[in-house]
């Protein structure tokens, strides 16, 4: 038997005692509300969704600052050619066979640009939210004094629905038609 089939038994061996523990059951977790930031302060929420942002768009800059960096390549080396030879530089959708990998010097530029645009992504989130909040606070102290506020929400937990209109059809138009007409009332 080779190194590569025992390593590979022997790891297997290893999970065996995994796969034969039995799953948790409770229902009940004392780490179920450690991200509850009901009772925190607002500027503790507001980085937390600060960080939320920044870390949610890393896949999405590193792709665009990856296919800007690959653009920028091409278009230095040969000015955008696309015979075979000229798309060794071109990003991915167009590479062909035997591409040209970035250098670290161009690795490290293009990370320094995906950071940099999640973090302006997470600021610009932040600003934008900072700008609702303070709209809001303005809107609710222009109201009078004693005016109340109500808030309408679903009965039961169901989504609220619009009624649709009131169509008018062939029976309702003849019920219409059909009902005595009252005077007003005069005074």
């Amino acid at each position: 038997m080779n190194k590569g089939k025992r390593t590979t038994l022997f790891f297997l061996m290893l999970a065996v005692p995994v796969f034969l523990a039995q799953a948790q059951t409770s229902t009940t977790n004392t780490n179920s509300n450690f991200f509850d930031l009901s009772g925190a302060p607002q500027w503790v929420r507001d980085l937390r969704r600060w960080e939320i942002v920044a870390f949610g768009t890393i896949p999405f800059a590193m792709f665009t600052a990856t296919f800007g960096m690959d653009m920028y390549r091409w278009n230095a080396t040969n000015g955008m050619d696309f015979s075979d030879d000229g798309r060794k530089y071109a990003p991915w959708p167009m590479k062909s066979a035997g591409a040209i990998a970035m250098e670290s010097g161009e690795m490290e530029k293009t990370l320094i640009i995906a950071a940099s645009i999640c973090v302006t992504v997470a600021f610009t989130d932040l600003i934008i939210t900072q700008i609702k909040r303070a709209n809001a606070k303005k809107r609710i102290e222009a109201r009078p004094h004693n005016a109340s506020t109500i808030k309408q929400r679903p009965l039961h937990g169901d989504t609220p629905q619009e009624a649709p209109p009131a169509a008018e059809t062939k029976d309702n138009a003849a019920s219409a038609a059909e009902a005595p007409a009252t005077a007003a009332p005069s005074p």
